[in-house]
């Protein structure tokens, strides 16, 4: 399969698996936004495009994956919760739930370790502890993103992991062009995308 294909296939199977619900739509509207003022911040202010990406748009982003999306029998797909996050090819719930931990843990490490093992000048206030903090967030991002495209290398191919990696980067800009519709349709009273184009 050529590298278009699989990105749009990609593409096509997390959104029609796991963006059923208007309000996570409406949540990875924001999430997208979020993300690509932290992109513009990276050249400006690393440390705190980090704290845009983790703090507005990734955990914005998750909480409509944890909390809005339906867990049940999936009608559409015809499919089990379970069976779909067993195929997911980027970070299923359980995986999101160790990334979670160790970036809400980050934060005591620093704390008890201000130099985080000699990687960091010692903070002296609150700013540069924020700063520090940044870096750290800032680096697991990528670590995060890295892992996981190196470990699909082994598990599936090289290719997968490159989709993958391309995918996640350019989410942001996808989300805007599927999803700016639809806070209209959660105001209208459309709780449920009804996935016609899936069907």
């Amino acid at each position: 399969m050529k590298f278009l294909d699989e990105l749009k296939m990609q593409r096509w199977d997390d959104h029609r698996y796991y963006h059923q619900s208007r309000i996570n739509q409406s949540l990875h509207l924001l999430s997208a936004m979020s993300f690509l003022g932290a992109y513009v911040l990276l050249f400006i202010n690393p440390p705190l495009a980090a704290f845009l990406g983790w703090i507005v748009a990734m955990l914005v982003r998750q909480a409509g994956h944890f909390f809005f999306e339906p867990k049940g029998y999936d009608a559409v797909n015809e499919t089990t919760h379970e069976h779909k996050e067993e195929i997911k090819v980027g970070y299923n719930l359980q995986r999101k739930v160790v990334l979670l931990s160790i970036w809400a843990l980050s934060p005591l490490a620093l704390y008890y370790y201000p130099t985080m093992f000699g990687i960091f000048e010692p903070y002296t206030d609150l700013s540069s502890y924020l700063n520090n903090l940044g870096m750290i967030w800032l680096v697991l991002g990528f670590a995060a993103l890295l892992f996981r495209t190196v470990h699909l290398f082994f598990i599936q191919n090289v290719q997968s992991g490159l989709v993958w990696f391309s995918k996640i980067m350019t989410d942001p800009f996808h989300d805007i062009k599927i999803y700016h519709k639809s806070p209209v349709y959660l105001l209208k009273g459309e709780f449920l995308d009804p996935m016609h184009h899936v069907k």
